[in-house]
């Protein structure tokens, strides 16, 4: 008996090591950061099982073999009508500023297509705003909607457009909503899903919560895109999710949310499309390209519209691509560098970045919320700022509510906007999209509105922030040391 047991016991501890061994061995094979492999690390020696667990359910990029194989499948297809775009020779800029140029190149490089020219775009920079000039723009819809938002929260104006959409699907206009299932899980709990499906709408919840599909694939990757297609021809994009700031997180103590979203014109829509068709595919296996584009998509000549490309990460996207452009865009700056963000827990490369454009001579600035509504970002931020000052960095810390705007702008010209957060959450996982803009009239509008949160915010004094107590500085490194798994 007691043989037994010993054989046992040996079983136990012998697959215990082999699972811990297995996990280190592919901590090790996926050439991650070094920081980010050593936290891992560090987690699965200390805390074995919980480590395994977590790295198991959060530790690899996994959408799921079904959702992969779809992402692989629809490449031939999306090519075929990419190609059938490019023939519109007319629409796509061939010349771009000094400082753009390296931003583009890579973009086009990387995401086989050009920036295109020739597109209106406006700033919406309030949620009153963008929720009206959605509505009006639904109204007047006459062939096809489609939506994809992180959150979608019940209440306000967020019912407005609810109504309208659904008053649009029925009178014939096809309507199509994908929302992030963890992001919207007070939407889909609510009347209103059913109400838009008796109406005819294609809802669909993107990347599924479920425990049951824990180990199939990573739960925490979200789809983080916020986009409004209306006949291929106008589009939205920015920070703003569709709720109403006024019935949102109320409780969480960090004021109403900020946000800006550009509304735009021209053969930008066209190509968003493209990227809607792709995630639509990967998440319900259904290829809905949009209509083959013709030759009257560009209603502004050059010298009155907008250059603009995008940048779209996830899978079935080119790796790493968002990270990539942020770097293009902050070494390619020689007179000024501004940036908003609600997360900021950038990898080592942009931090060096950020802090070698200041230390070059570019007046660099940095935008962030003074109180957040996540404690773990919140405190591992604060670790980035002792590097930041000694490099000259002004950081601004915005009082009246919750900044959630992610822009950047460089030399008054480059601009970049979008859903993309500068965490590793963001550069590494979610599936997030960026307008590429350069133009210096909309940056000048980027500035304006970057001036006006600067005057809403506090300036971080370099001073008073060396003499902070110690016991936060021993927070904020305890929260650094996670940081490359946030």
């Amino acid at each position: 008996m007691n043989t037994f047991y010993n054989l046992i016991k040996f079983l136990f501890i012998f697959g215990y090591w082999l699972m811990i061994a297995g996990v280190t061995l592919r901590i090790l094979i996926k050439r991650r950061t070094v920081p980010s492999a050593m936290a891992w690390l560090l987690i699965i020696y200390i805390l074995p099982l919980v480590g395994i667990i977590a790295y198991l359910s959060f530790g690899e990029p996994h959408l799921g073999k079904r959702r992969a194989e779809r992402a692989r499948i629809m490449w031939p297809a999306t090519e075929k009508w990419l190609n059938d775009l490019k023939q519109l020779r007319h629409i796509f800029a061939t010349e771009h500023s000094d400082v753009a140029r390296s931003l583009f190149q890579l973009c086009q490089n990387r995401q086989g297509i050009a920036g295109v020219k020739g597109n209106q775009l406006q700033l919406l920079t309030s949620s009153d705003d963008v929720m009206q000039a959605l509505i009006r723009d639904i109204q007047l819809a006459r062939h096809n909607i489609e939506m994809v938002f992180y959150i979608w929260h019940p209440g306000g104006l967020a019912d407005d457009v609810a109504e309208s959409l659904i008053a649009a699907s029925r009178r014939g206009v096809y309507c199509r909503l994908m929302l992030d299932s963890a992001g919207s899980i007070t939407f889909f709990r609510s009347p209103w899903v059913g109400m838009m499906r008796n109406a005819g709408i294609d809802v669909v919840e993107a990347l599924q919560v479920s425990l049951l599909r824990v180990f199939l694939r990573r739960m925490d990757l979200r789809q983080h895109r916020k986009v409004v297609l209306i006949d291929n021809y106008i589009a939205y994009t920015g920070s703003m999710n569709l709720v109403d700031p006024r019935y949102f997180k109320q409780d969480a103590g960090v004021g109403q949310w900020t946000d800006l979203m550009a509304r735009m014109k021209g053969p930008v829509a066209t190509t968003i499309g493209i990227v809607y068709s792709c995630d639509w595919e990967i998440e319900t296996g259904k290829r809905i390209l949009p209509p083959p584009p013709d030759g009257n998509i560009m209603p502004f000549e050059q010298g009155s519209g907008h250059t603009v490309q995008f940048i779209a990460s996830g899978f079935g996207f080119p790796e790493n691509m968002i990270h990539q452009a942020l770097l293009t865009a902050i070494y390619s700056a020689r007179e000024q560098l501004s940036m908003t963000t609600p997360y900021f827990v950038p990898s080592d490369d942009l931090l060096h970045a950020i802090c070698t454009a200041s230390l070059r001579g570019v007046e660099v600035s940095i935008i962030i919320p003074r109180h957040n509504d996540s404690m773990l970002v919140s405190w591992a931020s604060r670790a980035f700022f002792s590097e930041l000052l000694d490099a000259g960095v002004k950081i601004y810390q915005f009082e009246d509510g919750l900044l959630h705007t992610k822009s950047v702008l460089v030399d008054g010209q480059l601009s970049l906007v979008g859903t993309v957060n500068l965490d590793m959450r963001s550069l590494w996982l979610n599936f997030e999209i960026t307008l590429v803009v350069d133009d210096a009239s909309f940056g000048n509008d980027i500035a304006c509105v970057q001036d006006d949160y600067i005057a809403r915010s506090c300036l971080l004094d370099a001073n008073r922030w060396t003499k902070r107590a110690w016991w936060q500085r021993i927070v904020e490194r305890l929260f650094y040391f996670f940081s490359p798994l946030l």
